[in-house]
């Protein structure tokens, strides 16, 4: 398994897909970035190095500068298995899923993610068509997770925030508006 993306092997697997099929054609408004660019973590919410130090962002949450991170809230040795929070292009931080799987569960709804100072949600209408490459990213997730995509957004998001969203927002308090 190569690992020139990072050191996560679930998100090399999703490297692989996504340069496969284009980004934004599996899940709208979502793309792999650098793994590990501090850019829009450091210009427009904290560069104090004890927030920096706790989150790693890894991909574009919307077509608008939203974008996902792993949030570090303790030393395990998986990173797959630690939170995503979003830090939304207008304001809001949140934690939208337990860990990496739950988020490519999310991302199996397709639907861009609406992310403001009092929450983050998805929200898709029925008669809305998939993105291009939607039906490839489910075979994918099942076939490498056993996962089926996430048809209740709300319910992910909700039991995530249940566990890890006040934690969150208690350790964000001191380095984030």
């Amino acid at each position: 398994m190569p690992t020139e993306y990072s050191p996560v092997a679930d998100l090399n697997l999703l490297k692989e897909f996504q340069d496969r099929v284009g980004y934004e054609y599996y899940a709208d408004g979502f793309e792999l970035t650098e793994y590990g660019d501090m850019s829009g973590l450091v210009a427009g919410w904290s560069d104090d190095p004890e927030c920096t130090g706790r989150l790693i962002p890894f991909a574009q949450a919307t077509g608008g500068g939203s974008f996902y991170a792993l949030w570090r809230l303790d030393d395990r040795a998986d990173a797959a298995g630690l939170p995503v929070v979003v830090f939304g292009d207008e304001g809001g931080r949140h934690v939208v899923a337990r860990n990496l799987r739950e988020l490519f569960q999310l991302l199996g709804f397709d639907a861009e993610i609406s992310v403001d100072w009092d929450e983050a949600y998805y929200y898709r209408s029925e008669d809305e068509p998939h993105s291009d490459r939607h039906d490839e990213y489910v075979d994918w997730l099942d076939r490498h997770f056993g996962l089926p995509v996430a048809n209740d957004p709300a319910a992910v998001l909700a039991a995530a925030q249940a566990e890890l969203g006040q934690r969150f927002a208690n350790w964000a308090k001191p380095f984030l508006p």
